[in-house]
């Protein structure tokens, strides 16, 4: 099934939810104009004579859709040739992959010299029958569907309950597919993660001071086996997002001081959305900028000073990525700081203390739990930039702490990685899951320790 077919099953099915759900509100107005005590508005009888004539069908889409390729396979693997499948496994998926592609395209398989005309022509009509009757399912399942939830209406019939249980089922729902995919996330991590380790030593992985994953395809070859030590990709992380929060954490903060505190309310709603412009730059815009300009500046003043400095280096990285994310930190910041209780402020002036005190003392560990929130943004921001850290910073894995040095991150490598026609049974492709479910454990540790934190030092006003 092509886009479009996609988009008369939605259409079939939207029309048929905003046709039930006119008749079912008509049918309850008409109780209101005879003075019948209605229990629910007529809006909630509407909702849910649509919704369950819109969510069965869209249910039986949804499984076609989840097993489209199958039925389409089903449907040409009996039109490919027997010369065909003497050609091998790689040609019959060719061949199958094109008639799915093209099955719609009657011209397309004329023309095609995998199908005579006859066949051609019988291929397309089995199609065009099989999206009929998958027309009409939905349109059926969806009339049954609205006729049956419509005969359950009456004047005491508690629509609204149950269309709030309805939609409590869908989000229910929903929240379960985000639990399961990022489950389904982190195993598949940590299987091709053990794959990993069974090739390659954890000790070396996690203490090993040397990164150079090359392998080499013969066993002749120089440099046939690779080294993992992951501590310089780490170290380069740390180095380069230290720099950026060291820049964005002020500024943001104060930025977010400024606008929520002291700013009039002309003033901050000119400049917030300037600042908030940051956030939207692409980060290979500032990747040039790092590189053509802040890279050669840095050296020139490093030089000036009499000091080594790399044409890519970890500061130069660091600062534009600092002020890449200093929106995540300003705009989060000023929403909770500004959310704080007048009350509390004006309480505070009250007593004596000053507008810089009453920040201090009162709004900022009132708003302390979204001021962290905002950081931990920030520094996962700063960890996963890739484009800036390959242009200003480079590939190279050194183990250094000089921020004037070349270094790299995990993220970069995890891209250099599984750049390419890769195959996943070779140490050095299964590196980037053992890099990633490192980096996943690390954030981890940081939002505990953030939640330590704010539990420690929060301020509580009931």
């Amino acid at each position: 099934m092509i886009n479009t077919d996609l988009l008369i099953s939605l259409s079939l099915i939207i029309v048929s939810g905003l046709l039930s759900f006119s008749l079912a509100k008509g049918r309850a107005r008409l109780y209101l104009v005879n003075n019948e005590p209605l229990r629910s508005m007529p809006i909630y009888h509407g909702l849910y004579v649509s919704l369950w004539g819109m969510l069965p069908s869209l249910f039986l889409l949804f499984l076609f859709l989840l097993f489209k390729s199958n039925i389409l396979s089903a449907l040409v693997i009996p039109y490919i040739s027997d010369t065909t499948r003497e050609l091998g496994s790689d040609e019959i998926i060719y061949v199958k992959n094109f008639l799915i592609n093209n099955i719609s395209n009657l011209k397309t398989l004329i023309d095609s010299e995998f199908l005579t005309i006859d066949k051609a022509k019988s291929l397309s009509d089995k199609h065009s029958f099989g999206r009929i009757i998958l027309f009409s399912l939905i349109f059926i399942l969806s009339v049954i569907s609205s006729i049956a939830s419509f005969k359950s209406l009456s004047v005491r019939f508690d629509a609204r309950r149950k269309v709030e249980n309805i939609f409590q089922f869908i989000f229910f729902l929903f929240s379960t597919m985000a639990v399961l995919t990022t489950m389904g996330i982190i195993f598949s991590l940590i299987f091709e993660t053990l794959r990993f380790f069974s090739q390659v030593s954890f000790f070396e992985f996690v203490f090993g001071t040397h990164w150079s994953p090359q392998t080499a395809i013969r066993e002749d070859q120089v440099g046939s086996s690779g080294s993992f030590g992951a501590i310089p990709l780490f170290t380069g992380t740390l180095l380069i997002t230290s720099v950026a929060m060291l820049i964005a954490a002020p500024l943001g903060l104060y930025s977010a001081i400024f606008l929520s505190q002291y700013a009039k309310p002309r003033t901050r709603d000119l400049l917030k959305p300037i600042l908030e412009i940051l956030a939207g730059i692409p980060t290979v815009v500032y990747g040039f900028f790092a590189a053509l300009t802040v890279g050669p500046f840095v050296r020139s003043c490093g030089e000036y000073l009499g000091l080594t400095v790399a044409t890519e280096s970890a500061l130069a990285a660091g600062a534009v990525m600092g002020v890449m994310i200093i929106p995540y930190v300003s705009s989060l910041s000023d929403d909770v700081m500004s959310a704080v209780p007048v009350s509390l402020r004006d309480g505070s002036l009250a007593l004596g203390a000053t507008k810089a005190e009453t920040v201090s003392k009162v709004i900022f560990p009132a708003a302390l739990p979204g001021i962290v929130s905002a950081l931990l943004l920030a520094v996962s921001r700063a960890i996963g930039e890739t484009m800036i850290v390959v242009m200003a910073a480079g590939l190279a894995a050194n183990l250094t702490a000089n921020p004037l040095s070349a270094v790299t991150t995990v993220t970069v490598q995890i891209v250099t990685l599984l750049v390419g026609d890769q195959e996943f049974d070779s140490p050095k492709t299964l590196a980037a899951f053992a890099l990633g479910l490192m980096l996943f454990v690390i954030t981890l540790i940081l939002n505990i320790f953030a939640m330590i934190i704010v539990r420690k030092y929060r301020e509580r006003y009931e």
